[in-house]
């Protein structure tokens, strides 16, 4: 039977996973790996509302993955760590590396 301490961390583990399970939360992820930008310039990098854009930032802020700052009357968003990014690069080469091939055209 794993440690109290373990189950947490799996815990943990599982809510950050489930965070990341969302493509727009995945995208969100890959547009601040360069540094804090405004809900407002996320929101369009995606083409999303702004309100949708705050549900996805408020998951990920409240797993940890993002934090937020006010400057006057915007809210900008960073990354809480770098491995985030790390983490979530690992994964799509991965994807990358089982993504089934589909066959091309013949070539004679």
């Amino acid at each position: 039977m794993p440690s109290p301490d373990a189950v947490e961390i799996y815990q943990l583990y599982a809510r950050v996973c489930k965070a990341l399970a969302d493509p727009k939360r995945l995208q969100i992820i890959n547009e601040l790996r360069d540094g804090p930008r405004p809900a407002g310039e996320l929101a369009a990098a995606l083409g999303i509302s702004q309100a949708n854009a705050s549900q996805h930032l408020a998951i990920l802020r409240d797993r940890g993955v993002v934090s937020t700052r006010r400057e006057g009357t915007h809210a900008y968003y960073a990354l809480t760590s770098d491995k985030v990014v790390q983490a979530v690069d690992l994964l799509f080469e991965f994807m990358i590396e089982r993504r089934p091939v589909t066959p091309g055209p013949a070539v004679s």
